[in-house]
C-alpha cells in the first residue's frame, strides 16, 4: 500500500481526488514516519453483514411445531 508524508498529501490533495476513478488505490498518510489515517476510495468497504441474505429465502411451514412432518 502506497504511503505519503501529510505535508505531500495535503498539496496534492486536488490532484489526488480529481484522479481517474479506476485508477484510485488506498493510501497511507504519515506524520513523522508513523501512520495516521488510511484513505480509501468510496464504495470499496465491503457490504455489512447484518442483514445481507434479506429477502434471499422464504420460511414455509409451522416453524414452532414440535412434531416432526414426515
Amino acid at each position: 500500500m502506497k504511503q505519503i508524508r501529510a505535508s505531500v498529501f495535503k498539496a496534492r490533495l486536488s490532484e489526488n481526488h480529481e484522479r481517474d476513478p479506476i485508477h484510485r488505490r488506498p493510501v497511507v498518510v504519515t506524520k513523522r514516519g508513523a501512520p495516521v489515517v488510511k484513505v480509501v476510495p468510496a464504495g470499496s468497504q465491503p457490504a455489512d453483514l447484518f442483514g445481507f441474505m434479506a429477502g434471499e429465502f422464504a420460511v414455509v411451514g409451522d416453524v414452532e411445531s414440535p412434531r416432526c412432518s414426515s
